[in-house]
């Protein structure tokens, strides 16, 4: 059977700050930039998720795209969109709301879950010029 990989691409729009408090004000400003806005920054975030495996001799599909939306929607969505990342969010409690480690983070929220296939990928992009891919490594 061929190896497949099906994506399910979802938006959601959030805030937060790039901040390590270990270090210096001066520090966070230096690293992070706009991104260390003490009244936080958001970003209109695309997520495409990739799942792989052998199309189901019965019915065609790697996984039925309705359940990945749903998945998607309950475990991810749901959650991140409309929030601050820093405040929010309970699968992000204690971790800074960079790019590779939110893409990180929802890998972990939809990795176990799938009723099909592998998960592959989890790419998310923060705009439109800048993206973090997630293979599970």
């Amino acid at each position: 059977m061929p190896l497949v990989y099906v994506t399910r691409t979802v938006r959601f729009n959030a805030a937060h700050r790039l901040h390590n408090p270990a270090q210096s004000d001066e520090w966070n400003r230096a690293m992070f930039g706009k991104c260390n806005n003490p009244n936080w920054h958001g970003h209109n975030y695309t997520l495409e998720v990739t799942v792989a495996g052998e199309p189901d001799p019965t019915t065609g599909y790697v996984i039925d795209l309705g359940d990945l939306k749903r998945i998607l929607n309950e475990r991810v969505v749901d959650k991140l969109d409309h929030q601050n990342l820093n405040l929010d969010v309970d699968f992000l409690d204690g971790i800074m709301p960079s790019t590779e480690n939110v893409a990180v983070a929802i890998w972990n929220q939809i990795v176990d879950v799938l009723p099909s296939g592998r998960l592959h990928s989890v790419r998310l992009f923060e705009t439109e010029h800048n993206m973090a891919e997630y293979r599970g490594e």
